[in-house]
């Protein structure tokens, strides 16, 4: 069954490189006969969490770029997380891109795919996220898809230098993701 997945990026650092591994994942979303929605926070340009989607009163408008990605989350069937790990922790931008929400994730599944420079991949980020999303409502998968050295992994276009093997990792993330978004939007439609 195809799928709406959004890719929430967590970074807006300057030379940010994680940028290339989170266009690798859409890429191999869509090969797989998937919608993906890349959502870059560079483009949506949140404000630190002051509100989140659910305290605007009726008739209040919110933000034309919050309501955008209200909108977007809400038609989205699962989540791929693309965090780097910054002083052993998730990146800022990820946390506030994800507290500015909360129903939206609800009865979804969420996947972690971790970075960073250095040899861990950022697995201790994604400690931290799995809590995050547990409480959001949108627990991950088992899997996560760490990838350290992201500087050397991918290129500017987001392609794989060891092509192979990044296939074969992220079908089997990929496949665990799709098992479990296709049971929760079963589960979703009987309500």
């Amino acid at each position: 069954m195809a799928l709406t997945i959004s890719i929430l990026f967590g970074s807006v650092r300057d030379g940010r490189l994680g940028i290339r591994y989170a266009k690798y994942l859409e890429a191999a979303v869509k090969a797989r006969g998937h919608t993906a929605v890349l959502i870059d926070p560079l483009e949506f340009d949140l404000p630190l969490l002051r509100k989140r989607f659910s305290d605007y009163a009726p008739g209040q408008t919110p933000p034309e770029n919050v309501a955008k990605l209200h909108k977007i989350l809400l038609d989205s069937d699962a989540f791929i997380l693309v965090s780097a790990e910054y002083n052993h922790a998730p990146a800022p931008a990820m946390l506030n891109l994800l507290d500015h929400f909360k129903s939206e994730y609800e009865s979804k599944p969420s996947a972690i795919a971790c970075y960073s420079y250095g040899p861990f991949g950022g697995v201790r980020a994604a400690m931290t996220l799995r809590a995050v999303m547990g409480e959001l409502g949108a627990s991950s998968i088992p899997r996560l898809l760490p990838c350290p050295a992201v500087h050397e992994a991918f290129d500017g276009n987001g392609l794989p230098k060891d092509e192979s093997a990044w296939k074969k990792r992220s079908d089997d993330f990929l496949g665990q993701l799709e098992w479990y978004a296709n049971a929760l939007k079963g589960a979703r439609a009987k309500n």
